[in-house]
């Protein structure tokens, strides 16, 4: 059983590669929730979908979220009565966003809606919310503090990081299944996301950090940072807004406490002796996953002991 901790793109991209050299059944992705949002009245979890319809081989690739093929002439609309229509939903989305809410007001938990939006989609692996309960990142700008999704898509991650809260962290319990998965797996991935607000939220649930330091899983993390910077998202602002250095290194620093192995990109090289010396092994390959194969080929290099 293999267990992987996902944001977003890049969590998701690394999974199309690792899916098609491992059985899909045997993996759980325990997704964050902190960018979930409320929009025109409807339940919006971003990376849960990104992940889920990349799975399901229906993502809109070019962008990396999204369906393909998907038009936006609901929202045109919108703006036509001066809605404030700023987060990008497609007429397709849309219709998951509307089950999803119906589904949470019906009583159902993310966790329950999840699984059904996975299992009708034809996704294999599971796919879990990191928790079920209200959880939400924002992040401090000069301004003052703002929803993580208003930071990055409506302002276009423009302000400077003053630092991230987690609003609802002290009472928000692992959803079902988290910490048996965590617990059980024999392989635990860290997948390449952002570290603050990707993996940390995830890290920052009740129970979560522990469930990883006393697992015998063995734990790897693949570096979201290349040649000191990401590829996709304000990684690099939100670890400099926290007064951490922009590196590899402060990534294998946040996750030392559990991990085993950190996966480095060959652009990285140089760091690895300083890696090392916080107690992990280091692979150093290329985690630029620019098509398929380079996909499959990082996977390939995370599987193998």
């Amino acid at each position: 059983m293999i267990t992987a901790l996902a944001g977003g793109v890049g969590a998701a991209r690394f999974l199309t590669g690792l899916v098609k050299l491992v059985n899909e059944e045997d993996l759980t992705v325990i997704v964050n929730t902190g960018d979930d949002i409320e929009m025109f009245g409807l339940h919006i979890s971003p990376d849960i979908d990104i992940v889920t319809y990349t799975l399901a081989g229906i993502v809109n690739e070019e962008k990396g979220w999204g369906l393909k093929g998907d038009s936006f002439e609901c929202l045109e609309m919108l703006k036509r009565f001066n809605v404030d229509a700023w987060f990008n939903l497609g007429d397709r989305d849309l219709a998951t966003h509307i089950f999803r809410t119906s589904q949470l007001k019906k009583g159902f938990t993310l966790t329950q809606v999840t699984a059904k939006i996975s299992q009708s989609l034809g996704v294999k692996a599971r796919v879990l919310p990191m928790t079920d309960d209200k959880f939400e990142t924002r992040v401090k700008i000069d301004e003052g503090t703002i929803h993580f999704q208003e930071y990055m898509v409506k302002r276009g991650a423009k302000d400077r990081v003053l630092g991230v809260e987690f609003v609802g962290a002290k009472e928000a319990k692992p959803a079902i299944g988290v910490l048996d998965s965590i617990k059980n797996s024999e392989l635990v991935i860290v997948c390449p996301s952002n570290p603050v607000v990707s993996i940390g939220t995830i890290l920052a649930v009740d129970g979560v950090r522990d469930a990883l330091k006393d697992s015998h899983a063995r734990k790897i993390a693949i570096s979201p940072l290349i040649a000191g910077a990401p590829i996709k998202g304000p990684a690099d602002k939100l670890l400099r807004g926290l007064g951490l250095e922009v590196s590899a290194y402060s990534v294998a620093k946040l996750y030392c406490d559990f991990l085993d192995t950190f996966v480095l990109d060959v652009t990285d090289a140089s760091q690895k002796s300083r890696i090392e010396e916080l107690g992990l092994k280091v692979k150093v390959t290329n985690t630029l996953m620019k098509n398929f194969e380079c996909k499959v080929e990082l996977a390939r290099n995370v599987l193998v002991k």
